[in-house]
């Protein structure tokens, strides 16, 4: 007898949560990293496939969602309307996530390492409904948003944040 598997089987018509999963960077359902949510729903089983597989009947807004899902993602839903999460306000594609997208530059810093000197922005970000603020390096967001870097001629000419060089081990 295997102690760390167990007998998990759901029967037509039971009601099961749906696993998300986690990825870094990603924010889902207005929360980032640990706070995010593992599971969503509940939603319905309609039939059974196999002795692993289990069809959903998910809603509309989720219809780029394959409805078939292997046992491990699914959690017995045990009735508590306080665990529901509502999604409609919510877009997403097929991989349960969205984008955020970078609205601007708030600070810049340097940290000085031993044999190099680390540049760092503050982004303030646009998600879905909230607006959140996050250290990023400076060389990965040249890369991905260059637009954010490009000077019009309403900016100042120069850093207009002070580079704030701070030593390793001091902040």
């Amino acid at each position: 007898m295997d102690m760390r598997n167990r007998e998990l089987e759901f029967v037509v018509g039971d009601k099961v949560f749906l696993k998300v999963s986690p990825m870094k960077g990603v924010m889902r359902f207005g929360r980032k990293g640990k706070l995010s949510p593992r599971f969503i729903g509940s939603y319905e089983i309609v039939w059974r496939i196999g002795k692993v597989a289990y069809k959903l009947k998910l809603p509309s807004e989720m219809a780029m969602v394959h409805s078939v899902c292997h046992i491990s993602m699914l959690r017995l839903y045990k009735t508590d309307p306080s665990h529901v999460l509502t999604h409609e306000e919510i877009e997403f594609n097929e991989w349960l996530s969205y984008k955020e997208e970078p609205i601007q530059i708030l600070d810049r810093q340097v940290r000085r390492l031993r044999t190099k000197n680390v540049a760092s922005l503050k982004v303030l970000w646009q998600t879905q409904n909230t607006e959140e603020e996050t250290w990023e390096a400076e060389e990965d967001m040249n890369k991905i948003y260059p637009h954010l870097f490009s000077i019009t001629d309403d900016m100042v000419v120069g850093n207009p944040c002070e580079d704030h060089i701070i030593p390793l081990g001091s902040y």
